[in-house]
């Protein structure tokens, strides 16, 4: 089984790339870079969400029904002429159940990580989410899976080893990994540098605007 990143490397991944460029109007190699990021994000929260029987439930049922894996068989037909609206809503859901709210935060950090503004990469998540369910979709299908232990499986194998020891910081700190719920000042640690728990006092009013910090 491939990882995450070695899908974005693979010629699959290369159409995935070019399709959301063209759709979300940006450079190829920033929407790369923004994948490489929230891709990893992406299934790290959703593998936090299966960690419970009720999350693992629903992950299991929207696999098995609409998120199939049947996406990715028509890639060209997916993107040629632009993204179905449904494609686009649906992926505002997932990226709304996925993370919850904490997804202007995520958005926001790659936003400031990439130099793309952050209403285009919440435009690149919308495409990349129905995608990655696809593929997840696709994965346990090939493998058989069909309970929650084999699910945190399948993500925890498509996570392990595909994220730089950098980046996989930032993507558990976006997530707080730490459990502290102060999600600005971990993903502060990581955007701006520094340690965020000693400069909590100094940082509070840059991540108010940078953030949005209630």
């Amino acid at each position: 089984m491939s990882g995450i990143l070695d899908l974005l490397n693979s010629d699959l991944g290369k159409t995935i790339i070019n399709g959301v460029s063209n759709q979300a109007g940006q450079p190829q190699d920033k929407t790369s870079e923004i994948l490489t990021m929230a891709m990893p994000v992406l299934m790290q929260a959703m593998k936090r969400n299966a960690s419970s029987p009720q999350g693992a439930e629903g992950l299991l049922g929207a696999l098995n029904s609409k998120h199939d894996g049947s996406i990715l068989d028509n890639l060209g037909g997916l993107f040629g002429g632009g993204v179905d609206n449904n494609v686009m809503n649906d992926g505002g859901k997932i990226l709304g159940h996925v993370l919850g709210n904490k997804q202007q935060n995520v958005e926001r950090a790659l936003s400031s990580k990439s130099g793309i503004d952050a209403s285009s990469v919440g435009n690149i998540l919308k495409v990349a989410a129905p995608i990655l369910m696809g593929v997840l979709g696709k994965e346990k299908r090939q493998q058989g899976i069909q309970d929650q232990s084999g699910l945190e499986g399948l993500l925890g194998g498509m996570l392990k080893g595909n994220s730089p020891q950098q980046e996989q910081s930032f993507l558990e700190s976006i997530l707080d990994a730490d459990g502290d719920g102060s999600i600005i000042d971990d993903v502060a640690g990581m955007v701006l540098g520094g340690d965020s728990k000693k400069k909590k006092g100094g940082l509070g009013g840059l991540l108010g605007g940078l953030f949005g910090k209630k």
